[in-house]
């Protein structure tokens, strides 16, 4: 189990405030780990009050990702919280915007993009510099089904995971041969309140379970294992890589 074992390493999540986000910052505490969290609204003082109460050393920033400026700050306090050394990162934050893509506004569009993939890229950016430093690190993005499907009424969101997936990619192979596992984990669908359109239309929530092997919806608890796994010793040789984590959705 010393494989899985995080104590003593640190770790900045993005949008850990809520939804998987909050899950993944939790698996992250539960296997030793030291967080900071970051998210755009006030609940993340919230959410880290709620983690220090089960006894995780957890701090929160709230920070507009789609701010330069303010990625910037946010990312130079969360390395003076976490000791000046960061071993993990999780790019989880992201928004959705939904309607035909012949009706799709361009300012939605640069909304999504700019959340979902420019500042995805910022974060990889400052944080492979100071992992480069220290020759090792672990960096999770997170992908989607529509890293590999385009979905229906989201364009922005389908190309900013296409791009999400190929980022992951594009990084790893600069940086694995220096100590740095870039890899993505491609949540399935899960019962997150960005789905809340989907499960609410029994259409769409029948087809997409139909398709569901496992029967059900996916939940925060179910990517705790392989957020934990992609942060450790035990994915040392594991770079590049887009898991699905999808109750076995692909495989249909």
């Amino acid at each position: 189990m010393d494989l899985f074992d995080l104590h003593g390493k640190t770790a900045l999540v993005t949008g850990g405030s809520r939804g998987l986000g909050k899950g993944m910052a939790e698996g992250l505490c539960e296997a030793g780990a030291k967080v900071v969290i970051l998210a755009s609204s006030d609940r993340v003082f919230k959410t880290a009050k709620e983690f220090n109460d089960k006894g995780f050393d957890v701090q929160a920033l709230k920070c507009d990702l789609a701010d330069e400026n303010d990625i910037e700050h946010s990312f130079k306090q969360a390395l003076e919280l976490l000791d000046g050394k960061l071993d993990i990162l999780v790019n989880n934050a992201g928004i959705q915007r939904r309607n035909k893509c012949e009706d799709f506004l361009l300012s939605d569009w640069d909304d999504v993009l700019n959340i979902n993939l420019r500042a995805v890229f910022k974060m990889c950016q400052l944080a492979g510099r100071e992992m480069l430093k220290n020759k090792s690190g672990k960096i999770i993005n997170v992908a989607s089904m529509l890293s590999f499907f385009g979905g229906i009424t989201v364009p922005a969101y389908a190309a900013a995971k296409g791009g999400v997936a190929q980022l992951t990619k594009a990084l790893s192979n600069e940086w694995a041969s220096k100590g740095i596992n870039v890899n993505a984990i491609a949540p399935g669908y899960m019962a997150t309140e960005m789905n809340t359109k989907l499960i609410e239309d029994s259409k769409r929530n029948a087809e997409i379970l139909s398709r569901i092997p496992l029967g059900r919806w996916g939940n925060a608890d179910d990517i705790k294992g392989v957020t934990i796994f992609l942060s450790s010793k035990a994915s040392d040789y594991l770079s590049g890589a887009i898991i699905p984590v999808d109750g076995g959705y692909l495989g249909r």
